[in-house]
This record gives C-alpha cells, sequence and structure tokens, in this order.
C-alpha cells in the first residue's frame, strides 16, 4: 500500500505543482516508486513538466498522471511506494477526500497575510471535518526575505499547525529549472538546491513519522 502525501491549497500558485515535483524527485532517486496524480484537469502542471522532464531525457524517471477525481487517482496508487497527489487549484470536496485519505496534507503558502488567512482557515475547515491536525503541515514558498519567513513561520504555529523546516525563496532559478523539466533541487546552483533540499527532507521526515 502506497503511503499519500497530498499538496493542496485554497488558490493557485502557491507551489503545490512545485512541491508535488520536488518529492516525486527526491523520492525516485531515492529508489522508491513514485506516482504523481495530477487532479488539475484544466492547468495540468505536473503533467506538463513530465512531459518536458521526458523529453530532454532527466533522470530518474517520474510516472506523472493526470486524474479527473481523488477516487481515481487513490485507486492508481497498486504498485508505488509513495503516491503523491498534486490538489485541485481551488478548495472543492476533492480537498477534504484527498485530506482524509492521506498519511501527511501539506500546504504551500506565501508569507503575505492575503496567502496566510485563507491558508489557515482551508486547515481549521479540515480540522472540523474530521481531518487529524496533527496530519497537517504548511510549507513556506515564495518567501522573500529571512525576516519574513521569520514571521510567517510564527503566525502560523500560533494558529496551531506544525510549519515544515526551511523554504523556497523567490528566485528565478527556481523557475528556470521547472521550465526545463526538473524540480527545485536540480537548479544549477549548489546553494539554492541545498535550501530546497532542507525543506524536502523536513517533509520527508513527517512522513516518515
Amino acid at each position: 500500500m502506497a503511503t499519500v502525501v497530498a499538496l493542496v491549497s485554497q488558490k493557485g500558485g502557491v507551489g503545490k505543482s512545485t512541491l508535488s515535483r520536488a518529492l516525486a524527485r527526491e523520492a525516485a532517486a531515492g529508489g522508491l516508486r513514485v506516482k504523481v496524480a495530477d487532479l488539475d484537469t484544466q492547468q495540468g502542471t505536473s503533467v506538463d513538466w513530465h512531459r518536458v522532464r521526458l523529453s530532454v531525457g532527466l533522470e530518474p524517471v517520474v510516472s506523472v498522471e493526470a486524474f479527473a477525481t481523488a477516487a481515481q487517482a487513490l485507486a492508481a496508487a497498486d504498485g508505488f511506494d509513495l503516491l503523491v497527489i498534486d490538489g485541485p487549484a481551488r478548495t472543492s470536496q476533492a480537498t477534504l477526500e484527498i485530506a482524509k485519505a492521506a498519511s501527511i496534507v501539506v500546504q504551500p503558502t506565501g508569507a503575505s497575510l492575503d496567502d496566510l488567512r485563507p491558508a489557515v482557515r482551508e486547515f481549521h475547515a479540515l480540522v472540523k471535518a474530521g481531518v487529524p491536525a496533527q496530519r497537517l503541515a504548511f510549507a513556506l514558498n515564495r518567501i522573500g526575505t529571512e525576516g519574513e519567513e521569520a514571521a510567517a513561520r510564527a503566525y502560523l504555529e500560533e494558529a496551531g499547525y506544525a510549519v515544515l523546516s526551511g523554504c523556497l525563496f523567490e528566485r528565478p532559478a527556481y523557475r528556470q529549472a521547472q521550465n526545463e523539466g526538473r524540480a527545485v533541487t536540480e537548479t544549477r546552483y549548489v546553494g539554492l538546491n541545498a535550501k530546497a533540499d532542507a525543506l524536502l527532507q523536513s517533509l520527508i521526515d513527517r512522513i516518515g513519522e
């Protein structure tokens, strides 16, 4: 039975696909059989990235497939060690279905209050619907400065939720890497890769708990 990790959000563009792809890449590099289930059938961001990755022959190969429903994605988990669900671009009933089935639910968020407030409300709604708070964690993405990271982390922890160690700073190199079919751990810059690795390792550690 595959371990299920769900990336969800209450809005688009916060980094679900970025983290889904990076987690899948790192897990595959570690020898795990991984599938990314892309539930955003309109945008298909992870599917498009997979196509580019295959076209340029990057290793390791990561399996990515689009699914219309959470149930279809979960049914495809057989034969894999890890199922990474790249959730819909907006909150939906599927979000709750995914959250209830996942070992850990990660919600990426930026540092502005416009991002943080609705993100906290989203997790509050999942807890109210019966998802244990200890299975929920935030990941900080598109962060400007270390001070901004610290303030966002404090806000989320004050709301009662875990925040993964590390963060992804707003850097063009991360976007460029993904444009080339790479993950954010595969940029041309050792320092940026190390920062991305730290965030991904924190997530992997949470999965193993």
